[in-house]
């Protein structure tokens, strides 16, 4: 029987109505998707219940339970809100958290179909304003990405795993890739290829911003291959996107199954009018004396990098201590998105070596670890860990362990070798039946331990590092001898090739660069391509080259890593705030510092030979700069110290990669310019980093020191085979006669005066390079 107020086509069959037991709730009545049944539905929510019909016999299967109210199935809007509200489908919350200002927000309803993802945001304070996190509704496949939005600025960032893990290594296998779409600026590229390709060196920069700081909070066993992708699609022109791209980073990695320790988060300082200020805008980057990127946890430091006009070490604290507590901000309010959003962690799928391994690569290696680190050169200590380890490997791997216990021990005993049968006794007249003891048998040789190679390796080289370190602290020597603030023996000369416009060679132990200036005009000035629609170029650039046989090993050659780039840019910021004003010295500075031996802070011996090459190339520099690198090893006690960490000076590669920090710092004795710090621990406090850089000053001025013993010393004046440069001014209005029509008169008087090239400037600067 039908209703009155539904009317049916002839040809309609009852399956629409029976359509209505079923359980989707995404089931919309008089939708325009069912056209083929002609369904018209005109009763209000209380009547439409008349509708449920009782199904036929045979898809009575299809219906085990009583099918709900129909009005359980309507939007909210169109059914009033009980006294309770409860949290459903479709609908809204809000969750707040006691001791944060963070507001988690569950979107959907309006927002989302009752069949779409359920976006989750939430707005952080960072400095004088907020940045938007939102997850849940775009990249649902990927096991994690969020959208931070700063002002106009969106970045998008997502962290994907691999299904299956890779072979173990000592290294987490984690990519970082950023990139800025032009489309985000509204602009696309001017060249012939009009796709994104090749990441550019800024971008390479805020990879590395990405990836150091992650590092370390990834847990020793997870083998499962990482990828962090970031795009940037929206760009105002205000709000920089890298320091969003660290945080979005690290917002990614803590909703997503990877199993890190500690949530990350990352700020900009900039310090104007003597005022530090939390991620400063573009604009008030252009009076800012110190440009400060760090990164870290609710409770320590994991990174920073930056450059300033030689503030002071305390300026430098006081601006951090600024950044960590935004950062402890931030962290405390990704930690209520992640209770409320985030996915379980991987704990299980971390892998260990055995513990015991440890031991037996002790008792293997132990005597002769100790004399191989005691080797004071690179190579032959190197050769000889490598021999060492062969035969570790050989022996757990190939032959077979036997501990020290198992050849020492007592004989076995008569109970242990008389078994006494129990299961298989026959009873004759109430007595055990005779021959019920036998004799086991027993294998005279001693069990072998085999261990597969790969945590060999692994094991090798913590305990490699583990010996370094106690020889470090409880010896109070270190692999080369010296003791903890001591540096390395220092030799520099200039002048070494004759033809370049400024050459230097400086040598530090073992690391040892050799820097090339060279000079020229407007032409040679480095195009910078960014999301801002100007024309922007460098007329200072340094360029890092680590070629393999710095180390003494074969490898790859050809265009520049991530890694050279990193170093490049460091030793570029450190000597630029010494660089005269283009209007004194009108020339277009390059510097190449190739590394031809390398055993540590290879780019502070960049640094400083790029500052003498600079002399030697007759460039006005303000004053000279150094820099030198820093180590730590921050758990003594384990090794029988008073548990206060031990600053290593002018660190050696060995250091680098055993210790807990690498510091770099450039400047003079006065103040800083550029520094770099990476912690393979999870963060060190403020009072660490403050006893590291004032014994990094003590460093500096050692160095320079020695940096005025050159020999032979800089020319100080331009070399003959440099360009020579005039500069003349003429009124403004006269700039057209001398480029001409179509520039014939400029042309012509290269060709008939010889000279290389003419700049006429609107403003009425004439440069004339020849």
């Amino acid at each position: 029987r039908r209703h009155p107020l539904v009317s049916l086509p002839p040809a309609c069959s009852p399956l629409p109505l029976l359509l209505l037991h079923s359980p989707c709730p995404t089931l919309e009545l008089a939708s325009p998707r069912l056209p083929s049944y002609g369904l018209e539905m005109l009763a209000s929510p209380t009547t439409l219940h008349h509708l449920l019909l009782p199904a036929p016999p045979h898809l009575a299967f299809a219906l085990p339970h009583a099918a709900p109210p129909l009005h359980a199935w309507l939007p909210l809007s169109r059914v009033a809100p009980p006294r309770v509200a409860a949290l459903t489908h479709g609908s809204s919350c809000r969750m707040r958290r006691r001791g944060t200002r963070a507001k988690v927000v569950a979107a959907g309803g309006d927002e989302a179909s009752s069949s779409g993802p359920t976006k989750f945001s939430v707005k952080i304070p960072v400095g004088d304003r907020h940045i938007l996190v939102e997850t849940g509704h775009i990249g649902r496949q990927a096991s994690a990405s969020v959208m931070v939005t700063d002002g106009e600025t969106i970045v998008y960032c997502s962290v994907c795993m691999a299904d299956t893990p890779s072979d173990p290594s000592d290294f987490f296998p984690m990519s970082v890739h950023y990139q800025e779409r032009l489309s985000a600026a509204g602009r696309t590229s001017g060249g012939f290829f009009k796709r994104e390709g090749r990441a550019k060196d800024h971008e390479v920069l805020v990879c590395r911003l990405i990836d150091r700081p992650l590092r370390p909070t990834m847990p020793k066993g997870f083998y499962y291959e990482t990828q962090i992708l970031s795009w940037v699609f929206s760009y105002d022109g205000i709000h920089s996107p890298d320091c969003v791209a660290v945080t979005a980073a690290g917002i990614a990695m803590a909703l997503s199954e990877v199993p890190n320790k500690q949530t990350i988060a990352g700020v900009r300082i900039g310090m104007i009018n003597d005022q530090f200020v939390v991620n400063p805008t573009t604009e008030q980057m252009e009076d800012s004396e110190l440009d400060l990127m760090m990164a870290g946890t609710d409770s320590a430091i994991l990174m920073i990098e930056g450059f300033c006009d030689f503030l002071t070490e305390e300026k430098l604290l006081q601006a951090v201590e600024t950044g960590q507590v935004a950062i402890r901000e931030i962290c405390k309010a990704i930690d209520v998105l992640v209770q409320t959003c985030g996915k379980k962690k991987m704990v299980e799928a971390i892998n260990l070596p055995p513990a015991e391994l440890y031991r037996h690569v002790e008792d293997i290696s132990g005597d002769e670890l100790v004399k191989a680190l005691q080797i004071k050169e690179k190579i032959p200590r190197r050769k000889a860990l490598s021999a060492l380890e062969e035969k570790v490997i050989m022996i757990l791997s190939e032959q077979g362990y036997v501990s020290k216990d198992e050849l020492s021990g007592p004989i076995e005993n008569l109970a242990d070798i008389v078994e006494e049968e129990d299961e298989d006794e026959v009873i004759e007249d109430g007595e055990v039946d005779e021959g019920d003891v036998h004799i086991k048998p027993v294998s005279r040789k001693p069990h072998r331990q085999l261990f597969s190679e790969v945590d060999v390796k692994l094991v090798f080289k913590e305990v490699s590092s583990k010996y370094l370190r106690r020889r470090i602290v409880e010896g109070e020597k270190r692999s080369d001898g010296r003791s903890a603030c001591e540096l390395r023996p220092i030799n520099s000369q200039c002048g070494i090739l004759p033809r370049a416009h400024g050459s230097a060679l400086f040598t530090r132990g073992e690391t040892q660069a050799l820097a090339v200036v060279t000079l020229g005009d407007y032409q040679m000035a480095q195009r910078i391509d960014t999301l801002v629609d100007t024309e922007e170029s460098k007329s200072f650039y340094l360029q890092y080259t680590f070629p393999p046989s710095s180390v003494g090993e074969v490898g790859r050659t050809g265009a520049p890593n991530r890694r050279e780039i990193g170093h490049g840019m460091l030793a570029e910021r450190a000597l630029e705030p010494v660089l005269p004003a283009e209007v004194d010295f009108p020339y277009t500075i390059r510097v190449e510092s190739t590394i031809t031996e390398s055993n540590g802070s290879s780019s502070m011996a960049s640094v400083c030979g790029g500052c003498l090459a600079l002399q030697d190339a007759g460039v006005p520099i303000k004053f000279p700069v150094a820099g030198i690198a820093m180590g730590l090893v921050l758990d003594t006690q384990e090794f029988g110290g008073d548990g206060t960490p031990l600053i290593l000076s002018d660190i050696t590669g060995s250091e680098d990669a055993s210790g807990d920090m690498d510091l770099k710092v450039a400047g003079n004795e006065h103040g800083i310019s550029a520094f770099q710090m990476d912690i393979k621990v999870v963060g060190i406090t403020l009072p660490v980093m403050e006893q590291a850089l004032l014994q990094a000053r003590d460093g500096r001025k050692h160095i320079l020191n020695e940096m005025l013993k050159c020999s032979p010393p800089p020319c100080k004046a331009l070399s003959p085979h440099a360009p020579v440069i005039h500069v003349m001014k003429v009124k403004p209005n006269k700039v057209n006669l001398i480029i001409g029509s179509g520039g014939r008169t400029i042309k012509s008087i290269l060709e008939e005066t010889g000279v290389y090239a003419i700049d006429a400037r609107d403003d009425g600067t004439v440069r004339r390079t020849w």
